[in-house]
């Protein structure tokens, strides 16, 4: 194997050379001589060069499948018009349904099934709303999967008691009900998510069958997807990912924000995943949901590795809690960019600064990682640290200005292991894996910009996945 030399990086204000070999970084220092005319050799010209960028929580499938829908948000359809367009320009699938995602009522208010039959009816069509609880279905599309007959607590119904369409939190039940198909394709996602410098991933999906971890793991043997991938959704039974492929991180438990679980249920569900040895990663979007799973927690007791996911309005009163119980906060502050002003609204102002909070957490010794969230928020790893650092909605008003990260913390929010987030940011040392990013710019420059632009290179286990230069550095 052929190796690569990269020459005066910035690496922790520093300018040195890092010999690259056997997917490990193996050497770094000054004017490192040059192994043989075999080993490619890089000018970094005073780049700063980083550990790969980690997503700590995102969603593989579901943002695969939303690059390949009808994009219904407010950013890209403004009214009913504009939403009836992109559902007749989006292409029925090959089983002749069409799909949209990340609808808001802003668009063209709430639909139902006699909302989208006006808008498109002569197919089945299903729209996702972009918080990822409803799904909304017109005619068609409710007599294809059932709906009638249905029992599944999220099947809404109206006052005669036939369903209007409108289904929330069952996205399971009716992925079965849909009609066969393989998952989509994760080559288009590998892809961008390495050009902007995402070296790992935390797929945050609960309850992952068998079928769907092999899936994953057949995309990252054919390299479709280059990222190291930990998943919260990994069975609590049976045999575990290979070494290989995908690693199961802590067991994903959702507190439904639209009807919470039973004290009993959701100690249950925290216990039994614990007496496997499998910390916990809760979604606690409300108030709450939080006090509610301290509460449990109080009692049942933690694992290292224990965390909220989103911790979307934390009261600051229960941060000491937080801080006592060992939990860690992955969260998602480029939500604020994307939909500050609906939280603005309809959140009173009192509790702004209890929204994705970022800055109080990290002074209360609670480790802080960020993630997107995607496809329900920005997929963008640099848009999601100046959403960080700036919390400034839309229209320009910034939410919990006390909440800010310097532009420092906001990048380690994305630099800690994937089993570890929010932990010191991982460093650049022989022996550690060539998961690399290389930027265009110095660490100063790079920290003002906070841009995607910046990314020069990406290395995966020293193999290029992503870049300007990776001819050269082929077979490093």
């Amino acid at each position: 194997m052929t190796g690569l030399l990269i020459r005066g990086a910035e690496i922790d204000g520093e300018l040195l050379d890092v010999r690259i070999g056997r997917g490990r970084v193996l050497e770094t220092g000054h004017a490192l001589p040059r192994a043989g005319r075999a080993e490619h050799e890089l000018q970094a010209h005073g780049g700063a060069l980083l550990p790969g960028l980690t997503d700590h929580h995102l969603h593989l499938f579901a943002t695969a499948a939303d690059l390949a829908s009808a994009a219904c948000d407010p950013a890209t359809v403004h009214d009913a018009q504009g939403l009836t367009r992109a559902l007749h320009r989006a292409g029925p699938d090959r089983h002749g349904w069409v799909r949209g995602v990340r609808y808001h009522e802003s668009v063209a208010g709430e639909l139902d099934a006699s909302r989208l039959d006006a808008l498109r009816g002569d197919v089945p069509v299903r729209v996702q709303h972009r918080s990822g609880a409803l799904w909304m279905l017109n005619s068609r599309a409710v007599a294809a999967v059932g709906l009638a007959t249905a029992d599944h607590a999220g099947v809404e119904r109206d006052a005669d008691g036939r369903p209007t369409g409108r289904l929330w939190r069952a996205d399971a039940w009716l992925r079965d009900r849909l009609p066969p198909g393989a998952p989509p394709s994760l080559a288009d996602l590998g892809r961008r998510l390495a050009g902007y410098g995402i070296t790992t991933v935390t797929d945050a999906t609960p309850g992952l069958d068998a079928a769907t971890v092999a899936a994953v793991s057949e995309a990252m043997a054919r390299a479709e997807l280059p990222q190291r991938v930990h998943l919260l959704g990994a069975p609590l039974t049976g045999s575990p990912p290979g070494r290989s492929g995908p690693q199961a991180g802590p067991w994903k438990i959702v507190i439904a924000d639209s009807a919470l679980p039973g004290y009993d249920e959701l100690a249950e569900a925290v216990e039994a995943a614990h007496r496997t040895g499998r910390p916990v990663a809760v979604h606690c979007v409300t108030r709450e949901a939080i006090l509610l799973l301290l509460a449990v927690l109080e009692e049942v007791g933690t694992l290292p590795g224990d965390r909220l996911e989103h911790a979307s309005l934390t009261p600051c009163e229960v941060l000491p809690a937080i801080r006592r119980l060992g939990l860690r906060v992955v969260t998602q502050p480029g939500f604020l960019a994307d939909r500050g002003d609906d939280y603005r609204r309809g959140t009173p102002a009192d509790e702004h600064g209890d929204l994705y909070r970022c800055a109080s957490l990290r002074a209360a010794g609670i480790p802080v990682g960020l993630s997107s969230d995607s496809p329900y928020g920005p997929i963008d790893p640099w848009a999601v640290m100046r959403a960080a650092v700036q919390r400034r909605t839309g229209s320009g008003t910034v939410l919990g200005p006390g909440e800010r990260l310097t532009p420092a913390q906001a990048l380690e929010g994305y630099l800690s292991t994937a089993r570890r987030p929010g932990d010191s940011p991982r460093r650049i040392h022989p022996g550690t894996p060539a998961d690399l990013v290389l930027l265009r710019a110095p660490m100063p420059q790079a920290l003002l910009l906070l841009d995607a632009e910046l990314v020069r290179l990406v290395l995966i286990g020293g193999r290029p996945v992503a870049g300007d230069d990776t001819g050269p550095a082929q077979d490093a």
